[in-house]
């Protein structure tokens, strides 16, 4: 059977997330506190080994958390429709 009408117009996909530079501010602080975590452990290693592993144990959580926060795991999901 033949359709009369024309099909339905396909929905709008959004190209881009619409939040200005609030994605680069997050890229760069997450790249800025990296960065200090990673010289604040160099530093403790030079001051002798019981700081040193503290420093490590810390910087692995520190870094964890960060990365964790960077993949989105603490963004509130949206509704699927």
């Amino acid at each position: 059977m033949a359709y009369l009408a024309p099909p339905h117009i396909p929905p709008s996909v959004a190209l881009d997330d619409g939040d200005g530079l609030a994605r680069v501010h997050l890229r760069l602080w997450q790249w800025w506190v990296s960065l200090l975590t990673v010289f604040a452990t160099a530093w403790l290693i030079t001051l002798g080994p019981v700081p040193g592993i503290i420093g490590i144990v810390t910087a692995k959580h520190i870094l964890v958390a960060i990365f964790v926060m960077g993949i989105g795991v603490d963004s509130p999901r949206e509704a699927e429709t």
